[in-house]
């Protein structure tokens, strides 16, 4: 076991580490009461026949108030106590419908996550969010609730197809953008072995990544400031998400496609500088986002952004940047947002 972080949230120590296969299931510090997985995870790995079982649906289909009611009724089946211990072995979806239900039940059980995506083991199961989605709406029902435990086993990434894995990769790259200069340069000189998920340089890519989302969520743990900037690209992925349905893209190209239009919202307030926002764009076209494809309609994205958890009395605040890891909030005209998502950039500021 490599430790990479050890968090103090809300009062709660989150333990992060890097572990072998024989330790995914390993009783550190107490006992795994119940393991929720889905049904990709439940063949990836034996386990403690000790450990009771949940299997939820896969991927989006499992943040449904349905999932959650039976998973909370699997609770009381298994006569959960609050001095238990919830596990999760899966993708983000996966661990942030554990993690609500833990965080719900009984005022709060302890969580211990093992994230089998690379999404999930650089940003959905690092930093105590939780959540179901809600009538399309990504991640609109949650709460803050750290895990015990976070349990990373990197070769749980060749289990994933192509497009799971360059979905992980859409948070990493936004990671390395918000000022991480090694990773970024990782990212750019060494997309083969990436790419090729070599074991050696995805340890240091998963480390680094965490480390960055480690460090910004202790200094902000409920959002109030600096945590927001780790929504670059999500104000326009999600609207994404919910006007083509939750699944149609993956949540990492979302975002990808999402960074490409912050950085343009940026060059049509003339806050953003050129060269930045092409190397950028490069490198989302390095690992093969479709960043150029405008695939739903304006007013539709504008309506879902209206939606959005994010918003704020005055208007939507949109995490841009303005040079390399400099990143800065503003409120932008629905006409920029318009002209934008149009694939019209005449407008200026």
């Amino acid at each position: 076991m490599m430790e990479i972080s050890r968090l103090e949230l809300d009062g709660r120590e989150t333990v992060i580490s890097i572990v072998s296969p024989g330790e995914l299931f390993h009783r550190h510090e107490g006992c795994l009461d119940l393991l929720v997985v889905d049904g990709n995870t439940e063949a990836i790995l034996p386990r403690d026949p000790a450990i009771p079982v949940v299997v939820v649906p896969s991927g989006e289909a499992c943040k449904e108030f349905a999932v959650l009611e039976h998973l909370l009724g699997e609770f009381v089946r298994f006569g959960l106590r609050r001095d238990s211990t919830v596990a999760a072995l899966g993708g983000g979806a996966v661990t942030d419908l554990a993690a609500f239900a833990a965080s719900i039940y009984l005022r709060g059980l302890d969580v211990v996550l093992i994230p089998s995506s690379l999404l999930a083991m650089v940003d959905a199961a690092v930093g105590g969010k939780t959540g179901i989605d809600f009538r399309g709406h990504k991640n609109m029902v949650g709460t803050f609730h750290p895990a015990r435990e976070v349990r990373i086993e990197p070769g749980l990434l060749r289990t994933l197809s192509d497009r799971e894995y360059l979905s992980g990769l859409g948070e990493v790259i936004k990671t390395a953008l918000l000022g991480e200069p090694v990773l970024l340069e990782l990212l750019e000189t060494r997309s083969e072995a990436i790419l090729a998920r070599d074991s050696l340089i995805m340890k240091d890519v998963i480390r680094r990544a965490v480390t960055v989302k480690c460090d910004i969520v202790a200094s902000d743990f409920r959002e109030q400031g600096r945590r927001a900037f780790l929504n670059l690209g999500h104000t326009f992925g999600h609207a994404l998400e919910a006007c083509l349905g939750l699944g149609k893209w993956t949540h990492g190209e979302a975002v990808a496609w999402g960074i490409a239009r912050a950085m343009e919202v940026g060059q049509a307030l003339d806050i953003t500088d050129a060269a930045w926002v092409q190397r950028v764009k490069d490198l989302l076209n390095r690992y093969g986002y479709p960043i150029t494809a405008f695939p739903a309609p304006a007013e539709c994205l504008l309506q879902a952004m209206e939606k959005d958890k994010k918003r704020r009395r005055g208007g939507i605040g949109f995490i841009l940047q303005t040079k390399p890891f400099t990143t800065v909030q503003r409120t932008v005209d629905g006409d920029i947002i318009r002209s934008i998502l149009e694939n019209r950039q005449e407008v200026r500021r």
